[in-house]
């Protein structure tokens, strides 16, 4: 598995390259600038439409504009926002934050753009079973070009799908069954293959039933988690607000300067808080990458600007809100940066195999450490080259022998010597799991049992909607038949995530931005080539708007109406 995971980083190191994020920061300005602040539209107008006030049961789709919005916060909001975000600042820093909140705030006027080009060019050959997403953007606007472009635009499609399957199956599936597991078998001893396979029969029993039971479920599941997490957030904040205009502070100057080693951070450059923020922004909240909007145009509407305002929402919620909170208790439990859980007497001996590869001697740990070192557990020191250059973890695992137990270090690739910080150790929390462990500063039943509870259902929700996000490449690529076959390995594959081939934050995280970034590079050049024809549409919707042509429309809808999708159009009074 080192092999592997080797050449996902290596592929990482090329998908992420530093221009594939200047690409999308680009993007972002260029629709703000375009759209005229489309963000200030989705936050009053989509708002509006969101909450039923334009509804219509008459209008082409299967699901209504809110119930389009929690599918696709459904594979948004999830372990990217938990996980994701522990993930993020434990590499990349405090200054992390920042740059989701950079992608958070021009990522809206991207999805706007992005929804609203799928929403133009969706299939309704079946009104109540609609399909679109940027493969068929590809597909019909290239043919708009003529002939000679109609293969072109198919293969691009193509192509897009077979990235999407990627990233639904590593990052919409696998990553949050992973994570699942290993919190369920850090705090309860649940064994990791049945936390998979119960995982595996509950989003078989939801997906199987198509994109309706799939709005019904996460129509009510969705808002709920999402708010009980914020809830539960805030409140761990409120009791550290004192910590608040430091940590602000903090983040800020992270953003742009070094952040110096300390703890069990390894320090980190501002390129690094970039990288790190922005690779889980856009794993979070899919900006640029277009597939929630196959969610989206499962919507009903006759108005394909209306919807994408809607989804102009999801990066405010996903990422402004819920990833703001979860650092924040990161950055205010301390956990990011906490000391060692154990120290040796001295630090282990280190030895020279071959080449540029390191072993260091396996250590005896002391009786009684607790659960944290357990037979299995992952664990980390901290080290450097002995030349002032940066630091870095060197992980290893607890292994129990007939002599003791101990601390077995993995071989290590250096072109120098490694060097020990300190003799050091630390319990190696990846994923939800550190952030299980900042609110259980707090209260010990926080971490355990309510951020237990909100993984699981995220987790369930977002692989639910990637499944569907996948189903709908499936039928792209090879039509309806291929359907059922494409869900039980997706199933299977909710399984297999959980049998420990995944152990540290660095392997969790080369999976995961592998999919993300596949789909970026796919994706984001049909939104820019294709753009122009979203922002026409979007503003002729807007001087209709404002010359009150959708007046006669606007009516008000009780929100247990709309959350339940009852078919139902109130009269404006």
């Amino acid at each position: 598995m080192e092999a592997f995971h080797a050449v996902a980083q290596t592929i990482n190191a090329f998908l992420w390259h530093d221009y594939v994020l200047y690409s999308v920061l680009a993007t972002g300005v260029l629709f703000t600038v375009w759209s005229v602040s489309g963000q200030y539209r989705a936050l009053t107008h989509g708002t509006a439409v969101t909450l039923g006030h334009y509804d219509d049961p008459h209008d082409p789709g299967a699901i209504n504009h809110f119930q389009a919005l929690s599918t696709a916060l459904s594979g948004t909001v999830g372990l990217g926002n938990i996980g994701g975000v522990a993930i993020a600042i434990a590499l990349g820093g405090p200054g992390a934050l920042f740059w989701m909140w950079i992608v958070g705030s021009l990522g809206m006027a991207v999805k706007v753009v992005e929804v609203t080009l799928s929403m133009l060019y969706r299939n309704v050959d079946d009104p109540e079973n609609p399909h679109g997403g940027p493969m068929l953007v590809a597909k019909k606007a290239f043919a708009e070009w003529g002939p000679g472009w109609s293969k072109i635009g198919v293969f691009v499609g193509g192509f897009y799908c077979v990235t999407l399957l990627i990233g639904t199956f590593a990052g919409g599936n696998m990553f949050q069954a992973w994570n699942v597991a290993d919190l369920s078998a850090n705090y309860f001893g649940w064994s990791r293959p049945v936390v998979g396979a119960v995982l595996a029969v509950v989003v078989a029993v939801v997906l199987i039933g198509g994109i309706k039971r799939i709005g019904s479920v996460t129509g009510v599941l969705v808002p709920f988690m999402c708010l009980a997490y914020v809830i539960a957030g805030l409140y761990v904040v409120i009791l550290n607000i004192e910590q608040v205009p430091a940590i602000i502070a903090m983040v800020f100057n992270s953003a742009f300067n070094p952040t110096e080693v300390t703890g069990a951070f390894v320090g980190g450059s501002v390129g690094a808080a970039m990288l790190w923020g922005m690779k889980r922004a856009l794993y979070s909240s899919e900006v640029g990458l277009g597939s929630s909007a196959i969610a989206h145009c499962a919507v009903k509407t006759d108005e394909p600007v209306r919807e994408g305002l809607v989804a102009g929402l999801e990066p405010v919620i996903d990422t402004l809100v819920v990833c703001t909170i979860t650092a924040l208790v990161l950055l205010s439990s301390g956990v990011w940066n906490r000391g060692p859980d154990m120290f040796f007497d001295q630090t282990p001996a280190i030895n020279k195999i071959d080449g540029s590869t390191w072993s260091a001697q396996p250590q005896l740990l002391p009786s009684r450490l607790g659960e944290s070192f357990q037979d299995g557990a992952s664990v980390f020191m901290i080290w450097h080259d002995g030349h002032g250059g940066e630091s870095d973890r060197w992980y290893g695992a607890v292994e129990d022998r007939s002599d003791g137990t101990y601390l077995v270090l993995d071989q290590l690739v250096s072109d120098t010597r490694p060097v020990f910080r300190d003799a050091g150790a630390f319990r190696a929390y990846a994923g939800a799991s550190l952030t299980a462990l900042a609110f259980s500063q707090t209260h010990d039943w926080l971490g355990k049992w309510l951020v237990t509870f909100a993984v699981w259902m995220f987790a369930v929700s977002t692989i639910i909607s990637q499944g569907y996000y996948g189903e709908q490449g499936i039928v792209y690529l090879f039509g309806q038949r291929a359907v059922l076959g494409y869900k039980l390995l997706y199933c299977c594959s909710t399984f297999v995530a959980t049998l420990g081939f995944m152990r540290t934050d660095r392997e969790l995280d080369a999976i995961t931005t592998i999919g993300t970034g596949l789909v970026l590079v796919a994706c984001l050049p049909i939104t820019i080539i294709f753009g122009h024809k979203a922002i026409a549409a979007y503003r002729s919707y807007i001087t209709r708007l404002k010359a009150g042509e959708f007046d006669t429309e606007y009516h008000k809808t009780r929100l247990i109406d709309v959350v339940g999708g009852r078919e139902t159009l109130a009269s404006k009074d």
